[in-house]
């Protein structure tokens, strides 16, 4: 890293756990972190008690100054402290707030955003879990400068990440978070010396990771397949998950698998929602004549079982089915 990179002023924008090691990255490679800028502290847990976000507490324990602004497009006071540090770049990683004009052209070296996709792929709020959801075989981060748009802007470095076949959304954040935090540092470096030139996106390419909502859980045998309704189970971990319903209740699926179609034959074909029971195994019949195995699950107001478990204290009658 060169010696201009090290003695970059910065303010760094980041809530949760995600943007940590980047944080822990630039307090390592010498970087003057002014401000350090997070969401509010919110009500967490059963007993709603009031918690600092991950970032704030890295911060505190950094003794580094932490504003929590609740809205900062019109906010003068916090405009007037920024302009007051005058940094020579701003770095967002997953701050949460949409970073007003403003703001945008405060630095000399422009906002900095960490977004954990190959963009133009999953811009957006949830690019994690619908990168797995939708089956990518390849995921990454990217380092790009802010703009007005929704992630629309300049791409300044990408790295690359293989998906596993059984990797879910909470082992991606780990491994993106962790890759990322270099790739940050590694971009502040190459716009310091002038080595990195911002390249503009693909517009055409682009695709979308919306805000999760409770329903993306709900599980659509008639319309995906077992292996669409894996990788969703996947993408959608720790939350909404995925679930269904039997006899009227809901059924949360815990673990599952997607069976191989030469593991199938002896199943046969079934109505979409319909269920097997064999040698205390669950399946379930999905559309494209495919089937899951569900090996964990949880019986609305009951505990979390596995498959033999809850077919020992729920014998399903043959002509059973879910949804």
């Amino acid at each position: 890293m060169t010696t201009a990179a090290r003695s970059l002023k910065l303010v760094f924008c980041g809530t949760p756990q995600f943007a940590r090691p980047t944080f822990d990255a630039l307090v390592a490679a010498g970087h003057q972190i002014a401000l350090v800028v997070s969401q509010p502290d919110r009500p967490v847990g059963r007993d709603q008690q009031l918690t600092a976000p991950p970032v704030k507490q890295m911060a505190q324990a950094a003794g580094i100054p932490v504003v929590q602004p609740e809205k900062i497009r019109n906010n003068q006071e916090f405009r007037a402290q920024l302009e007051a540090i005058a940094p020579d770049a701003i770095v967002v990683v997953a701050y949460g707030r949409i970073v007003p004009p403003w703001m945008l052209a405060l630095p000399r070296l422009g906002c900095i955003n960490l977004h954990a996709s190959l963009l133009p792929k999953h811009r957006g709020a949830a690019p994690i879990q619908w990168a797995i959801a939708m089956g990518d075989a390849l995921t990454g981060n990217t380092t790009m400068l802010l703009e007005e748009g929704l992630d629309t802007g300049p791409i300044l470095l990408q790295r690359t990440l293989e998906i596993g076949p059984n990797q879910t959304a909470a082992d991606l954040f780990t491994l993106l978070a962790r890759e990322g935090a270099p790739l940050v540092i590694e971009t502040l470096a190459g716009l310091a010396d002038g080595t990195i030139q911002p390249q503009p996106q693909n517009h055409e390419g682009a695709t979308y990771a919306p805000l999760l909502n409770r329903e993306d859980g709900r599980m659509d045998f008639a319309a995906r397949s077992a292996t669409e309704l894996h990788n969703r189970w996947r993408g959608f971990q720790p939350w909404p998950g995925a679930f269904t319903a039997l006899h009227g209740k809901k059924l949360i699926v815990h673990r599952m698998s997607a069976m191989h179609e030469s593991e199938t034959e002896w199943l046969g074909i079934a109505a979409p929602g319909s269920v097997r029971v064999e040698n205390h195994r669950l399946f379930v019949a999905c559309a494209g004549n495919s089937w899951l195995e569900l090996k964990e699950v949880q019986l609305e107001g009951k505990k979390r079982l596995d498959a033999a478990e809850f077919l020992r204290g729920n014998p399903l009658a043959p002509d059973a089915r879910l949804g």
